[in-house]
């Protein structure tokens, strides 16, 4: 089945992909900062926001727009065993392939007898996930400025305090992702439907619909792409069924935001 609602619906795959990177006025200033963050003599990048505020989204990105011309390295899965983390980055950056188990120790000398003209700079997403006993390894690793880290972390009250506390004396800069005001997110979607050549998709978010999505997920982009894609397929279910008539294609009205709200468990019955 191909139509414009199952199109519409695969933009708002939960994925995160660098292509599908939508630029908006604050994000393309804060992309900006980052990448100009990373040419800085830093040692230590912490990108931080609530879960669904694009962090993933941004290393990818910079991953990809960097990775021809610098040497720079993504992990998108934290590495939580300690040795096999280390065996990573010596295989990674330092080209050295080690057999067995490598601790700390062992890998500094490798780091030791290694000089680059360029710093390396290594991307950790979910850097909550590590332990604090890794973390620390870390930071005494871009203490050698050998290599340069951008981390991101989830912004909760457990992980403010290590932000301010945990990381203070070696993070240089640091750099928070928000959610998208309500004219933000219009935009954020429009783009995302218009990149795809979705363009009576586009047409349909008036205000008031991007209003009441806002309201609903809070302009948090992970929300509003789940909420979405389920939107779009409650358009194609009833496309299908022949009874697409009996909704307004025009604009989303707000009954229909509010039943895939539902399914998607963003509110109530």
């Amino acid at each position: 089945m191909s139509s414009i609602f199952v199109n519409s619906k695969d933009v708002f795959l939960d994925i995160v992909n660098a292509k599908d990177y939508v630029q908006l006025d604050r994000v393309s200033s804060i992309y900006q900062s980052l990448k100009d963050s990373i040419k800085k003599p830093l040692k230590m990048i912490l990108l931080y926001g609530k879960p669904g505020t694009g962090k993933s989204m941004f290393l990818n990105k910079i991953h990809t727009d960097l990775s021809p011309t610098q040497s720079i390295y993504l992990y998108k899965t934290p590495i939580l065993d300690e040795s096999e983390f280390y065996k990573v980055l010596a295989q990674d950056i330092f080209a050295t392939r080690y057999n067995g188990e490598l601790n700390f120790t062992q890998f500094m000398k490798i780091v030791e007898k290694k000089e680059f003209k360029e710093t390396p700079v290594v991307l950790l997403d979910e850097a909550q996930l590590y332990s604090e006993v890794l973390m620390e390894k870390i930071r005494l690793l871009s203490d050698t400025r050998t290599v340069k880290f951008v981390i991101t972390l989830h912004k909760t009250e457990k992980e403010d305090i290590i932000a301010k506390e945990h990381f203070q004396t070696r993070i240089w800069e640091t750099i928070e992702l928000e959610n998208a005001s309500s004219s933000e997110l219009k935009i954020y979607i429009q783009k995302k439907l218009m990149k795809a050549n979705c363009f009576d998709s586009a047409n349909m978010f008036t205000n008031k619909s991007v209003n009441r999505i806002h309201n609903i997920t809070n302009g948090n982009y992970r929300d509003t792409n789940k909420l979405l894609y389920t939107l779009f397929d409650l358009y194609a279910l009833y496309e299908k069924s022949s009874r697409l008539s009996n909704i307004r294609t025009d604009h989303v009205p707000n009954k229909l935001i509010e039943m895939a709200a539902i399914h998607t468990g963003l509110i109530n019955a």
